[in-house]
């Protein structure tokens, strides 16, 4: 570092100042630091102190192990470019859906803007957003089919956990997401309100939900042991439901679809926009029509009724 100064005295006391900058780690960021550091040390940096603020830390982290692998990791600061994101999305696109290279692309674009607004990494630019991402996965539209639901029960059998069924009949009824469900607690339910508090949820904002007469049906039935309503672990319940699903035959349907089943069933019943939102949690209005799937055959029954 240089500077010139019009007397020794003064340009003695700037080196005395840098000095004790260098010391105390203050000095900013400068180009020559693109020199030194790689997309690697910003990976790193940025699993140490954003990732463990995210609810999808683990998944956020897998992701982070695959970029490091990459050679992309490996590339200077200084040479970072479009056609290095380029290359990345390329090659992963030969080994993986386009959707998960997405989500690879996404989680890195947040690193750059991270490192160039909050860590004052002078990047010129944001390399993801001179490249075109992948196309996002298709929403499903899968939804129970007639008798579905009654194949479902009929599998159920002595050797089958206690949770599986109220666990799928309260999916349906409330449209809350797994994690909702198996984080709700006893005291987050309000029977005589017929209303529940979920605190953990997607977004990191906690909303009351309003109960159905079989939701608070089902929750009466259930004997209160601990704490949380469904004291079960995540992989627990998953295993469980697969096992169940095989056993009824049912093809192709994943516990997630519970949650578009029940979006899409108030909307059947008339609920507003803003009352489904209220419940299932969507804050952005497109990503609510992605769950939504209405039948045919339910709006011909509303409209006959309508026209009558």
């Amino acid at each position: 570092m240089s500077k010139s100064f019009r007397t020794r005295m003064e340009a003695a006391a700037w080196a005395r100042s840098i000095e004790t900058q260098i010391d105390r780690a203050e000095l900013p960021p400068t180009i020559r630091d693109l020199h030194k550091l790689t997309v690697a040390d910003l990976l790193t940096r940025y699993e140490s102190e954003i990732t463990p603020t995210k609810r999808g830390e683990r998944a956020e982290r897998s992701r982070l192990q695959i970029l490091k692998r990459h050679s992309i990791a490996h590339v200077r600061l200084c040479d970072l470019s479009g056609a290095s994101a380029a290359r990345y999305r390329d090659d992963r696109l030969k080994a993986v859906q386009p959707a998960s290279v997405r989500r690879e692309l996404v989680v890195l674009r947040h690193m750059f803007e991270v490192a160039r607004l909050e860590w004052g990494i002078p990047l010129p630019s944001n390399p993801v957003h001179a490249i075109k991402l992948p196309k996002d996965s298709t929403p499903r539209e899968r939804r129970l089919e007639d008798g579905e639901i009654g194949k479902i029960i009929d599998a159920l059998g002595s050797r089958s956990a206690w949770y599986v069924q109220p666990f799928i009949a309260l999916a349906v009824e409330t449209g809350m997401r797994r994690g909702e469900l198996l984080s709700i607690r006893w005291q987050d339910i309000d029977l005589d309100g017929r209303t529940a508090r979920i605190l953990k949820t997607k977004n990191g904002h906690p909303r009351t939900i309003p109960l159905t007469p079989k939701a608070i049906e089902i929750l009466l039935s259930l004997k209160r042991t601990e704490d949380r309503v469904f004291p079960v672990s995540p992989n627990a319940l998953r295993l469980a439901w697969e096992r169940l699903r095989i056993k009824a035959g049912v093809k192709d349907l994943r516990l997630h679809d519970l949650r578009h089943e029940a979006v899409s069933r108030f909307f059947e019943l008339g609920l507003s926009v803003p009352e489904v939102a209220l419940i299932s949690g969507h804050r952005d209005l497109r990503m609510l029509s992605r769950y939504t799937h209405l039948k045919p055959e339910k709006i011909a029954e509303k409209l006959a009724k309508l026209s009558a």
